[in-house]
């Protein structure tokens, strides 16, 4: 043989390998259906994760606003109690009493209405680490009252379902 035939031989060859790459490398139309359809579908589930996303993150904002305000306003109502208690034993301003207790009231009715309750804590319930804070303990009176509280000093209060501010108590010893 010729090197122009021996050329010619290696160029077909050649020729030949890329015809066959080139039929395994084309996939037919359903397969690129397929893949299209892939990819679609995890496009859409991603976009679908991100709106619930964002709209868990929008309403949690929504609800730390609400407490940081709650939170403010919780040193407020505390002196209103505190004042309410103060007049009560002054009879002469009986008018000044009512005045106080129509706003205390109010300022009550509203807080409610956007979530926040007040946590009921009595003396001689049973102290609980996780829903009270101590602030110190003194000896109990009687042996009944070891372990329990023995006096309120600031209620908590509950913002929905969490607890934005734990009732400080003093506990028998």
């Amino acid at each position: 043989m010729s090197k122009k035939e021996d050329i010619k031989e290696d160029e077909k060859i050649v020729d030949d390998t890329q015809e066959v790459q080139q039929e395994v490398v084309k996939p037919t139309a359903e397969e690129i259906l397929q893949q299209e359809k892939d990819k679609f579908l995890r496009l859409f589930a991603e976009f679908e994760n991100y709106k619930k996303r964002t709209s868990k993150e929008r309403i949690e904002l929504f609800r730390t606003a609400n407490q940081e305000l709650m939170t403010v306003l919780l040193p407020i109502l505390d002196d209103f109690e505190r004042a309410l208690i103060h007049i009560e034993d002054d009879k002469e301003a009986e008018e000044l009493r009512k005045g106080v207790l129509l706003i205390y009231q109010k300022l009550v009715k509203t807080l409610e209405q956007k979530g926040l309750t007040k946590l009921e804590v009595k003396k001689g319930d049973t102290f609980d680490a996780e829903i009270h804070e101590a602030i110190t303990q003194i000896p109990a009176p009687s042996k009944k009252l070891i372990g329990k509280i023995i006096d309120v000093i600031e209620h908590g209060y509950k913002l929905g379902d969490r607890i934005i501010r734990f009732p400080k108590v003093i506990i028998g010893q």
